[in-house]
């Protein structure tokens, strides 16, 4: 007899079906909808927390902490955008939900053990990863890349090292760049030279004393106490970072770490259907090694140092994964004892719906008395004849 929850008692058709599907769609979308307008009413909170990394990158650096946004529409479509993302990623449990909903009944409840596994297993990995990204590996890729660059720029040279144009440029986050030249120059003002393609700087003099009256006037501004010295690609070549730019590749991060973190789900449901064997993983370690380098070095920046510190993460996963099938086999996970205590501890109904005997014993049971059988033919003398 079908108990309550054996698939056979929902028998639909495809109609039936296709208006399941859309009902469990509609609800699905019932909450990233109202999610995106919050989201987007608390975008700055969240374009704060994304920029946090960069911001203290920039610091460390001695860079200006700022950021370029080109185009009059690029901020509000970058705060749409992240609304969406957003809100998709806050409704991910709703949206398996409703989903799980539609494909419940047509599962065995041993079945269903196996979704129960994942899940939440899912939602680990994944704040894992996450936040393996957001504390460890974004600062250190950003910190490489920042160093790269500065080393790539020009302007370093001997002019750029004078320690007044240092205390200059270290101000510029707060004073902009003119792009002309004051009428009166004073003592840390820059603009830039459009024909010489270079910053020029104003910096503080010691007063000169009156030349001889054998020697011509100097005149120019070393004469009132200021002196303009030419920065050939300084600021004009500095690193600035767009923020849609920025956004787009943080949030293509986690997406990439996101799913590159199920590895040890992947390989369990392989394991469970009997694809790849415990054996054979241990044995192809070394082909597994060769295919997280080239995923680390697809995902991440191109520089030797984001790729291994994604290689490290990937490669455990790996084992992880080789070790959950060890803990986690198919047969117990079906069985519901993958832990220890649940071998003894199964209710009758989970029995019964796994078609199997309950190992609980019901208030009817009768044990028989030590050197009694509890079968009645067993007392029966064997007929030999």
């Amino acid at each position: 007899m079908p108990t309550k929850d054996d698939p056979t008692r929902f028998t639909m058709s495809f109609g039936d079906h296709l208006e399941e599907l859309r009902r469990r769609v509609l609800w699905a979308l019932a909450a990233p909808i109202p999610l995106s307008v919050v989201v987007f009413i608390f975008k700055e909170p969240l374009i704060e927390w994304l920029c946090a990394p960069l911001m203290r990158v920039l610091e460390a650096n001695e860079l200006p902490r700022r950021m370029l946004v080109l185009g009059p529409a690029e901020a509000l479509m970058t705060a749409i955008k992240l609304s969406l993302i957003g809100a998709v990623v806050l409704s991910a449990p709703w949206i398996l939900l409703q989903g799980w909903k539609f494909i419940k009944p047509g599962l065995y409840h041993h079945e269903r053990r196996f979704v129960h596994f994942l899940l939440p297993g899912s939602a680990i990995l994944t704040a894992a990863g996450v936040a393996l990204l957001y504390y460890i590996m974004l600062p250190l890729m950003l910190m490489v890349l920042v160093k790269f660059g500065a080393a790539l720029l020009p302007g370093m040279n001997d002019e750029a090292q004078d320690p007044r144009v240092q205390a200059v440029l270290k101000t510029l986050d707060e004073v902009p760049i003119r792009v002309n030249p004051p009428n009166s120059v004073q003592p840390g003002d820059a603009w830039i030279d459009w024909e010489k393609q270079e910053l020029q700087v104003a910096v503080a003099v010691e007063p000169v004393p009156e030349p001889d009256a054998n020697e011509a006037p100097s005149g120019g501004a070393a004469a009132s106490g200021v002196e303009i010295i030419g920065v050939p690609g300084g600021p004009m070549m500095s690193q600035e970072f767009r923020l849609g730019a920025y956004l787009d590749f943080v949030m293509l991060l986690i997406l990439a770490i996101s799913i590159a973190f199920q590895m040890p789900l992947v390989i369990l449901l392989l394991g469970w259907v009997g694809i790849v064997r415990i054996e054979t993983l241990r044995t192809k370690r070394r082909y597994a090694l060769f295919i997280c380098g080239v995923i680390a070095a697809v995902i991440t920046p191109a520089d030797a140092l984001s790729m291994l510190m994604m290689l490290v993460p990937l490669y455990g996963l790996y084992e992880l994964g080789i070790i959950l099938l060890v803990l986690a086999p198919a047969q117990a996970v079906a069985e519901g004892s993958v832990l220890s205590w649940r071998r003894s501890h199964k209710s009758p109904d989970e029995a019964e719906q796994d078609g199997k005997p309950s190992q609980t014993k019901r208030p009817d049971d009768r044990t028989p008395p030590d050197g009694e059988s509890s079968h009645p033919e067993a007392d029966e003398p064997e007929d030999r004849s």
